[in-house]
C-alpha cells in the first residue's frame, strides 16, 4: 500500500489526515517489515515531544480497522506493517527483525475439499522463524 492509498482509506472513512497520521504513514512506508509501536514512538519523539501511548495505540488501532495496516503477534507483542494489497499471499515473518517474505503457496487450497460445507470468510496464514540474515548472526 501506498501513502496516497492510505491517506484515500482515510479519507473515505471520515478522518483527518493530520501531520502524526502522515508520519506514521511514512514511518510504515519505509519499514522493512513489522514494526512495534515502541519502534514507531521513538521515531515520532523526535518530531513530536512528548507524544503519548495513547496516540499512537488509537492510530494503529484505526490504520488497522480501515484496512490500513495488518498485525501479527511475535513475542507476545503487537506488531503492524502496511497491508498488502496487490495479490492474495501469506507471509514467512522473521522473529528477530520483523522483515517478512512472501509464501505463494496457500494451504487454503489442500484443505477446501474439507470445508466443502462451511462458508469461509477469511484466513490468515503465517510461519515465523529467523531470515538468512538474522540465523547467521
Amino acid at each position: 500500500m501506498s501513502i496516497e492509498e492510505a491517506i484515500e482509506l482515510l479519507k473515505q472513512h471520515g478522518y483527518k489526515t493530520t501531520g502524526k497520521r502522515k508520519d506514521i504513514l511514512a514511518f510504515f512506508s519505509r519499514a522493512d517489515g513489522y514494526r512495534t509501536a515502541k519502534e514507531l514512538i521513538r521515531h515520532l519523539e523526535e518530531s513530536y515531544d512528548g507524544i503519548s501511548f495513547d496516540t499512537v495505540y488509537r492510530n494503529l488501532h484505526l490504520y488497522n480497522d480501515v484496512g490500513i495496516l495488518e498485525t501479527t503477534e511475535l513475542n507476545g507483542e503487537k506488531h503492524f506493517r502496511f497491508n498488502c494489497t496487490d495479490h492474495h499471499h501469506h507471509h514467512f515473518i522473521c522473529k528477530d527483525c520483523g522483515k517478512t517474505k512472501e509464501i505463494s503457496v496457500c494451504p487454503m487450497d489442500a484443505v477446501q475439499s474439507d470445508l466443502h460445507q462451511y462458508e469461509v470468510e477469511d484466513h490468515k496464514f503465517e510461519i515465523y522463524g529467523l531470515c538468512p540474515a538474522c540465523k547467521s548472526a
